[in-house]
Protein backbone atom coordinates (compact mmCIF):
# COMPACT_ATOMS: atom_id res chain seq x y z
CA UNK A 1 0.00 0.00 0.00
CA UNK A 2 1.52 3.25 -0.97
CA UNK A 3 2.31 5.57 1.84
CA UNK A 4 0.19 8.52 -0.02
CA UNK A 5 -2.56 6.51 1.22
CA UNK A 6 -2.07 6.30 4.29
CA UNK A 7 -0.83 8.44 7.66
CA UNK A 8 2.80 9.39 6.87
CA UNK A 9 2.97 10.15 11.05
CA UNK A 10 4.86 7.07 12.22
CA UNK A 11 7.01 6.45 9.64
CA UNK A 12 10.69 5.19 10.87
CA UNK A 13 12.91 4.08 8.20
CA UNK A 14 13.08 5.33 4.57
CA UNK A 15 14.76 2.36 2.20
CA UNK A 16 15.88 4.15 -0.68
CA UNK A 17 16.93 2.58 -4.18
CA UNK A 18 17.08 5.20 -7.08
CA UNK A 19 19.17 3.09 -9.47
CA UNK A 20 16.52 1.63 -12.05
CA UNK A 21 18.86 -1.05 -13.18
CA UNK A 22 18.79 -3.75 -11.26
CA UNK A 23 22.19 -5.23 -8.96
CA UNK A 24 23.83 -7.08 -6.18
CA UNK A 25 22.88 -3.94 -4.04
CA UNK A 26 19.44 -3.72 -4.95
CA UNK A 27 18.90 -7.35 -4.56
CA UNK A 28 20.58 -7.18 -0.84
CA UNK A 29 18.19 -4.47 -0.04
CA UNK A 30 15.23 -6.31 -1.36
CA UNK A 31 15.81 -9.58 0.82
CA UNK A 32 16.03 -7.59 4.04
CA UNK A 33 13.54 -4.88 3.78
CA UNK A 34 10.41 -6.78 4.39
CA UNK A 35 12.14 -7.91 7.37
CA UNK A 36 13.06 -4.61 8.42
CA UNK A 37 9.39 -3.30 7.78
CA UNK A 38 7.89 -5.71 10.41
CA UNK A 39 10.16 -4.23 12.98
CA UNK A 40 9.67 -0.75 12.09
CA UNK A 41 6.92 1.57 10.11
CA UNK A 42 9.10 1.38 6.42
CA UNK A 43 8.34 2.61 2.97
CA UNK A 44 10.68 1.81 -0.19
CA UNK A 45 11.54 5.26 -2.11
CA UNK A 46 12.19 4.24 -5.80
CA UNK A 47 12.36 1.24 -8.15
CA UNK A 48 12.07 -2.67 -7.86
CA UNK A 49 10.41 -2.81 -4.23
CA UNK A 50 9.33 -5.71 -2.65
CA UNK A 51 6.47 -7.11 -1.36
CA UNK A 52 5.92 -7.15 2.28
CA UNK A 53 6.96 -3.43 2.47
CA UNK A 54 5.12 -0.23 1.55
CA UNK A 55 6.19 2.27 -1.49
CA UNK A 56 6.92 6.00 -0.84
CA UNK A 57 6.02 8.43 -3.18
CA UNK A 58 6.43 12.26 -3.43
CA UNK A 59 3.41 13.29 -1.43
CA UNK A 60 4.13 10.96 1.23
CA UNK A 61 7.74 12.36 0.82
CA UNK A 62 6.28 16.00 1.02
CA UNK A 63 4.59 15.32 4.00
CA UNK A 64 7.68 14.65 6.35
CA UNK A 65 9.38 18.04 5.53
CA UNK A 66 10.28 19.25 9.23
CA UNK A 67 8.19 16.66 10.64
CA UNK A 68 9.55 16.77 14.53
CA UNK A 69 10.22 12.51 14.91
CA UNK A 70 13.54 11.70 13.36
CA UNK A 71 13.18 9.50 9.93
CA UNK A 72 16.13 6.88 9.07
CA UNK A 73 17.18 7.04 5.80
CA UNK A 74 19.40 4.11 5.33
CA UNK A 75 21.64 4.90 1.75
CA UNK A 76 23.30 1.72 -0.13
CA UNK A 77 25.15 4.30 -2.76
CA UNK A 78 26.54 7.42 -2.98
CA UNK A 79 23.40 9.29 -5.23
CA UNK A 80 21.40 8.16 -1.93
CA UNK A 81 23.61 9.85 0.66
CA UNK A 82 23.66 12.74 -1.36
CA UNK A 83 19.92 12.74 -2.02
CA UNK A 84 19.74 12.34 1.74
CA UNK A 85 22.16 14.64 2.66
CA UNK A 86 20.33 17.41 0.25
CA UNK A 87 16.99 16.72 2.08
CA UNK A 88 17.91 16.66 5.53
CA UNK A 89 19.20 20.65 4.55
CA UNK A 90 16.38 21.74 3.12
CA UNK A 91 13.88 20.22 6.30
CA UNK A 92 13.63 16.36 6.47
CA UNK A 93 14.18 15.38 9.52
CA UNK A 94 16.43 12.15 8.50
CA UNK A 95 19.22 10.22 10.38
CA UNK A 96 21.32 9.39 7.76
CA UNK A 97 22.69 5.53 7.42
CA UNK A 98 24.79 4.07 4.93
CA UNK A 99 25.47 0.77 4.34
CA UNK A 100 29.44 0.23 2.87
CA UNK A 101 30.40 -3.40 1.09
CA UNK A 102 33.54 -2.02 -0.63
CA UNK A 103 36.76 -3.77 -0.33
CA UNK A 104 39.02 -0.44 -1.46
CA UNK A 105 40.02 2.34 -0.72
CA UNK A 106 37.18 5.09 -1.69
CA UNK A 107 37.42 8.32 -3.31
CA UNK A 108 37.63 11.76 -1.63
CA UNK A 109 33.62 11.93 -2.58
CA UNK A 110 32.71 9.02 -0.84
CA UNK A 111 35.01 9.74 2.28
CA UNK A 112 33.48 13.23 2.75
CA UNK A 113 29.96 11.74 2.55
CA UNK A 114 30.29 9.07 4.35
CA UNK A 115 31.98 10.92 6.89
CA UNK A 116 28.47 13.20 7.00
CA UNK A 117 26.25 10.06 7.88
CA UNK A 118 25.03 9.54 11.61
CA UNK A 119 26.12 5.73 11.34
CA UNK A 120 27.36 3.29 9.17
CA UNK A 121 27.50 -0.31 8.71
CA UNK A 122 30.33 -2.38 6.76
CA UNK A 123 28.79 -5.71 5.86
CA UNK A 124 32.56 -7.39 6.74
CA UNK A 125 35.77 -6.96 8.80
CA UNK A 126 37.68 -5.82 5.55
CA UNK A 127 35.35 -3.47 4.15
CA UNK A 128 35.22 -1.93 7.66
CA UNK A 129 39.03 -1.91 7.40
CA UNK A 130 39.07 0.94 4.34
CA UNK A 131 36.35 3.12 6.46
CA UNK A 132 38.31 6.39 8.25
CA UNK A 133 35.49 6.08 10.78
CA UNK A 134 33.47 3.77 13.38
CA UNK A 135 31.39 1.42 11.50
CA UNK A 136 29.21 -1.38 12.97
CA UNK A 137 30.11 -4.88 10.78
CA UNK A 138 26.70 -6.19 9.76
CA UNK A 139 27.50 -9.07 7.12
CA UNK A 140 24.38 -9.89 4.33
CA UNK A 141 21.86 -13.11 4.92
CA UNK A 142 19.82 -14.81 2.60
CA UNK A 143 16.44 -16.29 2.70
CA UNK A 144 17.17 -19.67 3.84
CA UNK A 145 13.54 -20.82 3.13
CA UNK A 146 13.59 -19.41 -0.38
CA UNK A 147 16.79 -20.68 -1.27
CA UNK A 148 16.62 -24.18 0.07
CA UNK A 149 17.82 -27.47 -1.32
CA UNK A 150 15.80 -29.02 -3.94
CA UNK A 151 13.87 -32.77 -2.65
CA UNK A 152 15.69 -34.12 -5.91
CA UNK A 153 18.16 -32.01 -7.42
CA UNK A 154 19.04 -34.91 -10.33
CA UNK A 155 14.90 -34.45 -10.89
CA UNK A 156 15.64 -30.71 -11.02
CA UNK A 157 18.14 -30.17 -13.16
CA UNK A 158 16.69 -33.18 -15.48
CA UNK A 159 13.67 -30.45 -16.00
CA UNK A 160 15.72 -27.96 -17.64
CA UNK A 161 16.38 -30.42 -20.68
CA UNK A 162 19.87 -30.02 -20.68
CA UNK A 163 22.26 -32.83 -21.40
CA UNK A 164 24.30 -34.68 -19.08
CA UNK A 165 23.19 -35.06 -15.13
CA UNK A 166 24.88 -32.86 -13.05
CA UNK A 167 25.16 -28.86 -13.54
CA UNK A 168 27.82 -26.36 -12.37
CA UNK A 169 27.08 -22.65 -12.26
CA UNK A 170 28.41 -19.19 -12.12
CA UNK A 171 25.83 -16.22 -11.61
CA UNK A 172 25.90 -12.71 -12.03
CA UNK A 173 26.33 -10.10 -14.84
CA UNK A 174 28.76 -11.48 -17.76
CA UNK A 175 31.63 -9.50 -17.39
CA UNK A 176 35.93 -9.63 -16.32
CA UNK A 177 34.77 -8.21 -12.80
CA UNK A 178 32.73 -11.59 -12.05
CA UNK A 179 35.47 -13.54 -13.84
CA UNK A 180 32.82 -15.19 -16.46
CA UNK A 181 35.89 -15.13 -18.99
CA UNK A 182 37.62 -17.71 -16.19
CA UNK A 183 34.97 -19.98 -15.51
CA UNK A 184 34.14 -20.27 -19.57
CA UNK A 185 38.00 -21.36 -19.36
CA UNK A 186 37.53 -24.20 -16.46
CA UNK A 187 35.02 -24.99 -18.39
CA UNK A 188 36.54 -25.72 -22.01
CA UNK A 189 39.13 -27.63 -20.23
CA UNK A 190 36.99 -29.64 -17.79
CA UNK A 191 33.69 -30.39 -19.26
CA UNK A 192 35.32 -32.61 -22.21
CA UNK A 193 36.45 -34.75 -19.12
CA UNK A 194 33.20 -34.78 -17.65
CA UNK A 195 30.52 -35.67 -19.92
CA UNK A 196 27.77 -35.75 -17.61
CA UNK A 197 28.06 -31.86 -16.49
CA UNK A 198 26.34 -28.75 -18.00
CA UNK A 199 27.96 -25.25 -17.20
CA UNK A 200 25.45 -22.62 -17.01
CA UNK A 201 26.15 -19.11 -16.40
CA UNK A 202 23.39 -17.41 -15.24
CA UNK A 203 23.21 -13.66 -15.51
CA UNK A 204 22.48 -10.57 -18.29
CA UNK A 205 25.01 -9.44 -20.73
CA UNK A 206 24.90 -5.45 -20.76
CA UNK A 207 25.09 -3.43 -24.13
CA UNK A 208 28.94 -2.06 -22.66
CA UNK A 209 29.73 -5.81 -21.99
CA UNK A 210 28.65 -7.41 -25.65
CA UNK A 211 32.45 -7.53 -27.08
CA UNK A 212 33.49 -9.33 -23.90
CA UNK A 213 30.49 -11.40 -23.96
CA UNK A 214 30.90 -12.64 -27.51
CA UNK A 215 34.50 -13.36 -27.19
CA UNK A 216 33.38 -16.12 -24.78
CA UNK A 217 31.13 -17.63 -26.89
CA UNK A 218 33.72 -17.29 -29.75
CA UNK A 219 35.91 -19.50 -27.35
CA UNK A 220 33.03 -21.80 -26.33
CA UNK A 221 32.02 -22.22 -29.75
CA UNK A 222 36.15 -23.18 -30.61
CA UNK A 223 35.74 -25.99 -28.23
CA UNK A 224 32.46 -27.30 -29.33
CA UNK A 225 30.88 -26.96 -26.17
CA UNK A 226 28.01 -24.56 -27.75
CA UNK A 227 25.34 -27.32 -26.17
CA UNK A 228 26.99 -27.99 -22.70
CA UNK A 229 27.93 -24.36 -21.73
CA UNK A 230 24.80 -22.03 -21.61
CA UNK A 231 24.52 -17.98 -20.98
CA UNK A 232 21.26 -17.62 -19.64
CA UNK A 233 20.92 -14.22 -20.10
CA UNK A 234 18.70 -12.29 -17.24
CA UNK A 235 15.89 -13.97 -15.89
CA UNK A 236 13.49 -13.57 -13.22
CA UNK A 237 14.20 -13.93 -9.62
CA UNK A 238 11.98 -17.00 -9.27
CA UNK A 239 13.96 -19.04 -12.05
CA UNK A 240 17.27 -18.02 -10.74
CA UNK A 241 16.27 -19.65 -7.90
CA UNK A 242 15.58 -22.23 -9.83
CA UNK A 243 18.56 -22.66 -11.50
CA UNK A 244 20.62 -22.64 -7.86
CA UNK A 245 18.22 -25.83 -7.00
CA UNK A 246 19.54 -27.40 -10.13
CA UNK A 247 23.10 -27.44 -9.09
CA UNK A 248 25.66 -29.78 -7.87
CA UNK A 249 28.59 -27.22 -7.37
CA UNK A 250 28.60 -23.31 -8.25
CA UNK A 251 31.68 -21.83 -8.57
CA UNK A 252 32.34 -18.11 -7.38
CA UNK A 253 35.08 -16.60 -9.85
CA UNK A 254 34.78 -12.69 -9.19
CA UNK A 255 38.05 -10.72 -9.35
CA UNK A 256 37.00 -8.28 -6.78
CA UNK A 257 33.38 -7.95 -4.99
CA UNK A 258 31.54 -6.05 -2.41
CA UNK A 259 30.39 -8.96 -0.26
CA UNK A 260 29.23 -11.26 -3.14
CA UNK A 261 25.63 -12.65 -2.11
CA UNK A 262 25.94 -14.87 -4.80
CA UNK A 263 28.35 -17.53 -1.88
CA UNK A 264 25.80 -17.19 0.43
CA UNK A 265 22.43 -18.05 -1.86
CA UNK A 266 24.55 -21.17 -3.37
CA UNK A 267 25.36 -22.56 -0.18
CA UNK A 268 22.04 -22.00 1.39
CA UNK A 269 20.53 -24.37 -2.42
CA UNK A 270 23.23 -26.84 -0.78
CA UNK A 271 25.31 -26.53 -3.51
CA UNK A 272 28.92 -27.20 -3.16
CA UNK A 273 31.72 -24.03 -3.34
CA UNK A 274 34.51 -23.35 -5.01
CA UNK A 275 35.05 -19.50 -4.72
CA UNK A 276 37.92 -17.04 -5.29
CA UNK A 277 39.09 -15.28 -2.36
CA UNK A 278 36.87 -12.12 -3.06
CA UNK A 279 34.25 -9.99 -1.40
CA UNK A 280 33.15 -11.83 1.44
CA UNK A 281 34.36 -15.23 0.97
CA UNK A 282 37.02 -16.19 3.28
CA UNK A 283 34.48 -14.94 6.05
CA UNK A 284 31.83 -17.09 4.12
CA UNK A 285 33.77 -20.12 3.39
CA UNK A 286 35.38 -22.64 5.73
CA UNK A 287 38.13 -24.02 3.75
CA UNK A 288 38.09 -27.52 2.82
CA UNK A 289 34.80 -28.38 4.67
CA UNK A 290 32.21 -25.90 3.22
CA UNK A 291 33.74 -25.29 0.32
CA UNK A 292 37.12 -24.24 -1.50
CA UNK A 293 39.07 -20.73 -1.68
CA UNK A 294 41.31 -20.50 -4.87
CA UNK A 295 43.04 -16.65 -5.87
CA UNK A 296 41.39 -14.49 -8.19
CA UNK A 297 41.44 -14.85 -11.56
CA UNK A 298 43.66 -18.45 -11.42
CA UNK A 299 42.08 -20.81 -13.99
CA UNK A 300 44.88 -23.43 -12.93
CA UNK A 301 43.21 -23.02 -9.58
CA UNK A 302 40.28 -23.47 -10.14
CA UNK A 303 40.90 -26.56 -12.71
CA UNK A 304 42.17 -27.64 -9.71
CA UNK A 305 39.60 -27.09 -7.36
CA UNK A 306 36.68 -28.13 -9.09
CA UNK A 307 37.94 -31.26 -10.93
CA UNK A 308 37.42 -33.55 -7.61
CA UNK A 309 34.18 -32.76 -7.04
CA UNK A 310 33.59 -33.31 -10.84
CA UNK A 311 35.09 -36.77 -10.66
CA UNK A 312 33.05 -37.70 -7.30
CA UNK A 313 29.53 -35.74 -7.41
CA UNK A 314 28.36 -37.56 -3.95
CA UNK A 315 31.40 -35.62 -1.83
CA UNK A 316 30.25 -32.92 -3.80
CA UNK A 317 26.51 -33.05 -2.02
CA UNK A 318 28.34 -33.94 1.34
CA UNK A 319 29.83 -30.02 0.99
CA UNK A 320 26.90 -28.42 -0.31
CA UNK A 321 24.87 -29.83 2.41
CA UNK A 322 27.44 -28.57 5.24
CA UNK A 323 27.77 -25.22 3.46
CA UNK A 324 23.57 -24.88 3.70
CA UNK A 325 24.00 -25.81 7.57
CA UNK A 326 26.41 -23.02 7.52
CA UNK A 327 24.40 -20.55 6.09
CA UNK A 328 21.47 -21.58 8.58
CA UNK A 329 23.83 -21.17 11.20
CA UNK A 330 25.42 -18.12 10.52
CA UNK A 331 23.96 -15.98 7.31
CA UNK A 332 20.00 -16.11 8.08
CA UNK A 333 18.01 -13.43 6.75
CA UNK A 334 16.95 -12.84 10.31
CA UNK A 335 20.30 -12.61 11.35
CA UNK A 336 20.89 -9.66 9.38
CA UNK A 337 17.39 -7.88 9.91
CA UNK A 338 18.30 -7.72 13.61
CA UNK A 339 21.58 -6.83 13.12
CA UNK A 340 20.59 -3.93 11.42
CA UNK A 341 17.68 -3.23 13.69
CA UNK A 342 19.69 -2.66 16.57
CA UNK A 343 22.03 0.31 14.16
CA UNK A 344 18.90 1.38 14.07
CA UNK A 345 17.39 1.85 17.61
CA UNK A 346 20.75 3.69 17.99
CA UNK A 347 19.46 6.42 15.79
CA UNK A 348 15.71 6.47 16.36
Amino acid sequence: MPIENTSAGELQLIVPNLHRRYSGVTATNRMVAPKLARMFRAAWLGSHRPDGIAALGPTGLMRLWRRARPVIWHARRNDEMIAGLMLRALGWPLKLLFTSAAQRHHTWLTRWLIGKMDAVIATSPLSASYLKREATVVMHGVDTISYAPPADRAATFAESGLPGRYAIGCFGRVRAQKGSDVFVDAMCRLLPRYPDFTAVIVGAVVPEQQAFANDLKRRIEAAGLQSRIIITGELPIEDVVRWYQRLTIYAFTSRNEGFGLTLIEAMSAGAALVASRAGAAEFVVNDGVTGVLTPPGDVDALVAALEPLMRDPTSAAAIGARARARVVDKFSLDAEANAIAAVYRTLI
